[in-house]
């Protein structure tokens, strides 16, 4: 229980964490590429204020076009810049035909006069080439461009579009991620630690506090035993004394008083030892001595123990089981042979059957079904013994389910069959701790004022 709510913990914890990290590696991610975009396109933007100030502008005699770029004078002195910051340029006519380019081989995108905007070259060859000269992933035929309308007066001049590789933000920004995963991986890993460390620390003051409480309990019940004994006993024998006799009305007051003394006595005797089976198998001291049971034999006992309380109430009790098919080398009584503590096994049915008897009407019916199931696994099949008690009384409300086994809890016990039976509300926490000691299941389903049924499921093969 403690190493659940350790580990509960330690994730949370972690998971907290986790997702304040990637908040924060997201935060830094997108700050840094943003930052990168911004200053390739300040580059851009420069480089194109530079170009356009060193073009060479001559006057023409033609009305129609008085000026022309001369184009040989005013590019002849960017190559080796350009070249060196990984830029290129391109000088379109004010037609959009390509007249002057520093790549080697043009990428093939179609001029579109605008701002900064990321295109994807489309000339093959381009492709081939940057691929060869800088190593690169599809980035590499992604550009980041911008495109300036160069004119004087009214007059356009031509277009001039500046080119920056896209990698030069996709590079960094993936290393940049590599980094950001391994640091939050490692960061993780180290919280998850810590997080175990400290909720154990945590988790301790509790843990001690828990087995003071399991041995108070434990101890307080041994006590009680020995004078819920004592108390049974001399009521026991006062009722039983020749001298008493229940014709007279003060003796008859007297007897009623003894009656109702034992049954309480008993009522308490119960709750005690429950208690005490409860304490003794959280502290580990209930050892389960596993030898062959034949449950079906086991089951026959506990219904003729609730036979005459089924009898009582008016409600017919059944035991039905389901052979499987079995080879004919097979012998028919280890049918139904599990592992396991016989005497534990007989409480948690003996509960279970008593209380479907309990919360089912007068009239009703309850059935207890045995039968062998197997498991599927990697390696073999799992052999199974599987019971099944049914009732058709008052059901469980869908959100009682989750809590049944809870310690002290109990259903609605105003709408039980019959005031005789008062429960503790710890004979299901009880079944629930046998059936894990056998490595066992349960589940319920239950249908409001249709009925309730048990299924418990108990590994059948031998311990190694």
């Amino acid at each position: 229980m403690f190493q659940a709510t350790r580990s509960r913990l330690a994730f949370w914890y972690t998971f907290v964490t986790a997702v304040l990290l990637l908040l924060f590696a997201t935060g830094i991610y997108l700050y840094v590429r943003n930052t990168l975009i911004e200053r390739v396109d300040d580059t851009l933007s420069h480089v194109v204020e530079v170009v356009e100030r060193s073009l060479k502008i001559q006057p023409t005699n033609n009305p129609q076009v008085p000026y022309m770029v001369d184009i040989g004078a005013s590019f002849r002195n960017n190559n080796p810049t350009v070249e060196d910051d990984h830029i290129d340029l391109e000088w379109f006519s004010p037609q959009g035909k390509l007249l002057w380019s520093t790549f080697s081989e043009p990428p093939g995108i179609p001029l579109n006069p605008s701002r900064h905007e990321t295109v994807q070259a489309v000339h093959l060859n381009y492709q081939e080439n940057y691929q060869e000269n800088y190593q690169e992933s599809e980035s590499n035929y992604l550009l980041r461009q911008i495109t300036s309308t160069v004119q004087i007066d009214s007059q356009i001049l031509g277009f001039l579009r500046v080119s920056h590789p896209w990698f030069e933000v996709t590079k960094p920004s993936r290393d940049l991620v590599i980094d950001l995963a391994f640091g939050v991986v490692l960061m993780l890993i180290s919280v998850a630690a810590i997080g175990w460390f400290l909720s154990g620390l945590a988790m301790q003051p509790i843990r001690d506090s828990y087995q003071s409480l399991k041995q108070f309990t434990s101890d307080a019940s041994h006590e009680l035993r020995n004078p819920i004994a004592i108390i049974q006993t001399n009521v026991q024998l006062a009722l039983e004394d020749p001298d008493l006799d229940a014709n007279l009305p003060a003796q008859q007051r007297l007897v009623t008083s003894l009656q109702v003394v034992e049954r309480l006595s008993k009522r308490l005797g119960k709750l005690v030892d429950d208690l005490l089976f409860l304490a003794r198998s959280d502290s580990g001291i209930v050892q389960i001595e596993k030898q062959p049971v034949y449950l079906d034999e086991l089951l026959i006992q506990v219904v003729e123990e609730q036979q005459f309380m089924a009898d009582r109430q008016q409600i017919q009790l059944t035991l039905d089981f389901q052979e499987s098919p079995k080879s004919a080398s097979a012998e028919k009584e280890e049918d139904f042979v599990l592992w396991g503590d016989g005497d534990q096994l007989a409480r948690l049915f003996t509960n279970l059957v008593s209380n479907a008897i309990a919360y089912t009407p007068t009239l009703g019916k309850v059935n207890i079904i045995l039968r062998r199931i197997s498991r599927p696994t990697r390696t073999v099949p799992i052999s199974l013994l599987q019971v099944s008690i049914q009732d058709n009384g008052i059901g469980i409300e869908e959100a009682a389910l989750e809590h049944i086994f809870d310690r002290f809890y109990r259903v609605d016990t105003a709408r039980q069959n019959t005031s005789s039976h008062s429960s503790s509300g710890l004979g299901l926490a009880i079944v629930q701790t046998i059936i894990q000691r056998h490595q066992g299941e349960i589940s319920v389903q239950s249908i409001p004022n249709q009925g309730t049924t048990f299924t418990v499921v108990i590994p059948a093969t031998r311990p190694a």
